[in-house]
C-alpha cells in the first residue's frame, strides 16, 4: 500500500527521519507492505516545495543543512504548511499522512495545533513528535480524528521512541491508568547528572545543543516547560483531564541548582526533575530529592524513565537508557506502521 508523506517542520527530527525511512525502506516494503512517498516539505525558514510524483528529500536534506532554500530545487508551486497540506490532499494515493515535527510553542500550541486540524479536515491521517497537539488539545483532536475515521498518533512527543502511549492503547485493554511519575527531559536529566559530579551548568547545557537533543530555545527544557507539556500530555491521553502546560505546577533548573545536587548526592540521595500527576489533581514538574534504591534515583545522563500506576496490573515502570535523534525518528516511523495497520490490506 502506498503511502503519500508530507513533512511540516523540516529541523533535526524530520531530517533523521527522512534518513531512516530510507534505511528501513525495504523492510517497510516486505514486512509491512508499505511504499511510501514524501511529496511534500514545509519549513519556516526554508520554504516549501512540492511534487506529485515525489521529491528528492535527499537533496532537501542537504539542501537544508547547507543552509540554502527549497525553492531552489523545485517549482515554487507551494509556499507555507496549509499549502502543502492542501496539495497533498489531493493525492490519489490510499494512505495520505502528514508529518508533524514543528517546534514546541508554549504559549499557546500553535501553528503545530492548526496543522494537525488542517491535516484532519483535508482527510489527511496525522503523525507528530510535537508535544503541542495532545498537550493542549488532545480531546478535540481526537475526536475529529475519530469522526473522520482518521488517525492521529504521536507516540515521539514524550519519551522518543520508546512506546508509551501505544503500550497503553494496544497491550492493557481495560486498564485504567491512574497516576504516573517520571524522569522524562534528556537534558535536565543530563545537567542534573553533570551537577551533581561537579560539573559547570552551561557546557552540560551546550552538549545537549550540540548533540541537538536540547529544544531550540533550551529555556523550554531548563525551566520545566517541556517536561510540563508531556505531563499535560500524559494526563490528558491516559486521564482525560483537559489540561494545557500552564496548568501544571512546574519548577525548573539552573546554575544554582548545582548546590542542592551536590548535597543530595552526599546524602545519599539524588536530586532529579520529576513530572507526576494522578486522577482528579493538576500535574507537577518538580526538583525531587529521591531514596538512592528508587529506580528514578538511578538514572543518569541522557536516560528516562516513566512509571505507570494502573488498576489492574499496579506499577509498570518503562526505562529509556540513552535517547537520541534516531529514536524520535523512530517514534514517527512506528505510528506510520500503526497508520498502514490500520488501514488493513
Amino acid at each position: 500500500m502506498r503511502a503519500d508523506l508530507a513533512l511540516i517542520g523540516f529541523g533535526n527530527v524530520a531530517r533523521r527521519f527522512v534518513r531512516l525511512l530510507d534505511e528501513q525502506g525495504q523492510q517497510l516494503a516486505a514486512k509491512e507492505r508499505l511504499d511510501y512517498r514524501i511529496v511534500g516539505i514545509a519549513t519556516r525558514r526554508h520554504g516549501a516545495m512540492h511534487q506529485k510524483s515525489g521529491v528528492d528529500a535527499a537533496l532537501a536534506v542537504k539542501q537544508v543543512e547547507a543552509g540554502r532554500r527549497l525553492d531552489e530545487i523545485a517549482p515554487a508551486t507551494v509556499r507555507t504548511a496549509f499549502d502543502v497540506i492542501a496539495a497533498l490532499a489531493t493525492s490519489s494515493a490510499p494512505l495520505r499522512v502528514v508529518i508533524e515535527t514543528t517546534t514546541l510553542n508554549i504559549e499557546n500550541g500553535r501553528p503545530a495545533i492548526d496543522h494537525v486540524e488542517a491535516a484532519l479536515a483535508s482527510g489527511c491521517h496525522v503523525v507528530t513528535a510535537n508535544k503541542a497537539p495532545a498537550a493542549f488539545a488532545h480531546r478535540g483532536l481526537e475526536a475529529s480524528a475519530k469522526a473522520a475515521g482518521l488517525s492521529f498518533l504521536f507516540e515521539g512527543a514524550v519519551m522518543d521512541g520508546v512506546p508509551v502511549f501505544n503500550l497503553v492503547r494496544e497491550t492493557m485493554p481495560t486498564a485504567t491508568i491512574t497516576g504516573f511519575r517520571g524522569i522524562v527531559n534528556s537534558t535536565t536529566n543530563h545537567i542534573l547528572s553533570a551537577l551533581e559530579r561537579g560539573e559547570a551548568f552551561a557546557p552540560a547545557l551546550a552538549r545537549m545543543q550540540a548533540l541537538g537533543i536540547a529544544e531550540a530555545d533550551p529555556s523550554l527544557d531548563v525551566d520545566g516547560w517541556d517536561a510540563a507539556a508531556k505531563a499535560a500530555a500524559l494526563a490528558n491521553v491516559f486521564m482525560e483531564a483537559g489540561l494545557t502546560p500552564h496548568d501544571v505546577l512546574r519548577e525548573g533548573l539552573g546554575p544554582e541548582t548545582a548546590e542542592r545536587a551536590i548535597a543530595a548526592k552526599a546524602r545519599g540521595q539524588r536530586l532529579r526533575l520529576i513530572a507526576s500527576g494522578a486522577r482528579g489533581q493538576k500535574p507537577s514538574v518538580a526538583l525531587t530529592e529521591l531514596p538512592g534504591d528508587d529506580l528514578l534515583a538511578a538514572l543518569s545522563g541522557q536516560a528516562n524513565a516513566l512509571i505507570l500506576t494502573t488498576d489492574m496490573l499496579d506499577d509498570i515502570a518503562i526505562c529509556q537508557l540513552g535517547g537520541d535523534l534516531r529514536h524520535t525518528a523512530y517514534a514517527l516511523l512506528s505510528d506510520l506502521v500503526t497508520v498502514r495497520r490500520r488501514a488493513g490490506a
